[in-house]
């Protein structure tokens, strides 16, 4: 369960240096945030960092950029990074449903860990692999589409693959059972848990 409330939290948050300020302000120039043309990966619903925290010190020639909408979990986060120097991270707390306020034609790669399901039809338009947030993609990416997915909810999966194909993505790296498969992975502080109790983690990874 997420902590939505951690007394002080924004106050916090804004105090670390990782974190980008009214990140509106920086559309389409987070090239000059990181002094440099390295491409920029944008992780959806960070959580508590441990994925993205981990790949941008796995790959420092790439650009890691971590959002996500609760103020009392990005804070976890930047305690992580309190003793650590990763100039190529910055995180974001914005809500990915404005998403094209934020970046213009910039991002060349975008994460999707363990996203809310929203389980009910009706719903559906949430889901962060519907077409509404396809769309919404299309207008922040740099070049090439190029989208990957982990997940434990195997009907988002199914549905997220349907809207994937539907929407001219190519497949181009799947697996039903990640850890189970040769593939390199990062994993992410849910995917640890997830794991320990024996369910099966899907991947896709998309570009088109």
């Amino acid at each position: 369960m997420r902590l939505k409330n951690i007394k002080g939290a924004k106050e916090k948050i804004i105090k670390s240096p990782y974190i980008i300020v009214d990140p509106e302000k920086h559309k389409g120039t987070y090239k000059k945030i990181f002094n440099n043309d390295n491409p920029i990966h944008l992780e959806i619903g960070m959580g508590k960092g441990d994925f993205i925290i981990n790949m941008a010190q796995k790959y420092p020639n790439i650009n890691f950029i971590g959002i996500e909408k609760f103020d009392s979990v990005i804070l976890r986060a930047t305690q992580k990074l309190e003793n650590i120097d990763l100039p190529n991270l910055k995180l974001i707390r914005f809500d990915a449903t404005e998403i094209e306020k934020i970046f213009d034609q910039e991002i060349d790669t975008i994460y999707l860990n363990f996203s809310d399901p929203w389980p009910k039809n009706r719903h559906e338009d949430r889901r962060l692999t519907s077409k509404k947030f396809l769309n919404r993609y299309d207008k922040i990416f740099k070049e090439k589409k190029h989208i990957i997915q982990k997940t434990d909810n195997r009907h988002l999966f199914e549905f997220s693959l349907k809207s994937f194909v539907d929407y001219n993505y190519k497949i181009i790296n799947i697996s039903l059972d990640l850890h189970k498969d040769d593939i390199d992975n990062v994993e992410t502080e849910y995917e640890k848990r997830f794991v320990s109790l024996g369910f099966p983690i899907y991947m896709v990874e998309i570009e088109k």
